[in-house]
């Protein structure tokens, strides 16, 4: 492993990676020919840059608020959604060991997405060539006692990476938890019209209650439904694959069916990006969609997203809600368990 050093030979060319500061907050360049990633390593790893150089098209939904260090909110009344909300930059993040809502775990109090997503991540280069770089970030949660590691690599010439992760239960009794990928679309990529694929035979398991602040939905309570054509909520059916118009409801329903590789696809006619994920690890996929209809805090209508997130668990519920209704992912006592994850850009005729 090559320390991180001051004094590291740099490149303009190739695979590269640089040490930077974004919003204050401490962050990585992984960059090649083709793409440039930024990770924040000062607030839970977020990649808040996924670019395709060719045509500077980000992939990434950025939130109005922007990038925000955790230690730049005070000031404002904190709660245990604020904690996320409050320097959510939007992006793509890890989500340890809570899903969705505030919750408690054997005495631990665990926030919104708590908790690996605020916390700061040590981070080291160990590759460093031409040909390939990639950098090990590693954290261990504060809650609960679970260390994460991830290495992300990005090859010359690639516009793919790929993210190993293991993730080991520190503790010397079982744990239960819930895992998953906060990756989230938005403008100037995502618009009306934009499609996403998945494999045949995916279920789409609604959320129990709506999510929407006027007690709407998009999907008609019930199922599981079959992807992408579902019943409307009031009638008639919607296809689920096609990006709605701003303003539609608010809604958050669950995919399951994956084979052992997981994958989607988002895209318009110019292309897009495609998600592979290890589905024995992470058997669900959280379809997130907050289109505007949110007119108060925290959107004030400004967020038109849409988020496919990978997970080893659902409802939004929070920890509670998974262990209850017998999806947590459990660790054995010191047990280590792996997880890959990979993206990268498909061209407009669908080819990567």
């Amino acid at each position: 492993m090559l320390p991180t050093r001051k004094w590291r030979r740099h490149r303009n060319w190739g695979a590269r990676v640089h040490e930077v500061t974004v919003g204050g907050v401490p962050a990585v360049v992984l960059e090649n020919e083709r793409l440039r990633l930024t990770v924040l390593t000062g607030k839970g790893t977020d990649l808040v840059e996924l670019n395709d150089k060719r045509n500077d098209r980000d992939y990434v939904w950025l939130s109005p608020t922007g990038v925000r260090a955790p230690a730049d909110v005070a000031g404002g009344a904190g709660d245990d959604v604020a904690a996320f909300l409050d320097t959510y930059p939007g992006g793509w993040q890890e989500v340890l060991p809570n899903g969705g809502a505030p919750s408690r775990y054997q005495g631990a109090a665990l926030a919104q997405h708590g908790e690996v997503a605020n916390l700061p991540w040590d981070h080291a280069i160990v590759t460093d060539d031409a040909d390939e770089v990639a950098v090990r970030f590693t954290v261990e949660a504060r809650r609960m006692p679970l260390r994460l590691a991830k290495t992300m690599r990005l090859r010359r010439g690639e516009a793919r990476f790929t993210v190993d992760e293991e993730l080991t239960n520190l503790a010397p009794v079982p744990l239960d938890l819930m895992w998953g990928h906060h990756v989230t679309f938005g403008a100037p990529f995502l618009r009306p019209g934009c499609r996403i694929r998945l494999p045949d035979g995916i279920s789409v398991i609604p959320h129990a209650s709506s999510i929407d602040p006027q007690g709407r939905r998009r999907v008609a309570p019930g199922g599981p439904h079959r992807w992408p054509s579902v019943p409307a909520d009031g009638g008639g059916t919607l296809d689920l694959s096609v990006a709605p118009a701003p303003g539609a409801p608010s809604d958050i329903v669950y995919l399951t069916g994956f084979a052992d590789t997981g994958w989607y696809e988002v895209s318009d006619a110019g292309g897009g990006l495609r998600v592979e994920w290890d589905a024995r690890v992470m058997p669900y996929l959280w379809m997130w969609q907050e289109l505007g209809a949110t007119v108060d805090h925290p959107w004030w209508g400004r967020a038109y997203v849409i988020g496919l997130e990978p997970f080893s668990s659902y409802p939004t519920d929070g920890l509670a809600a998974a262990v209850e209704g017998g999806t947590a992912l459990r660790l054995a006592a010191g047990e280590r368990l792996a997880f890959r994850l990979a993206a990268g850009i498909i061209d407009g005729d669908g080819d990567g």
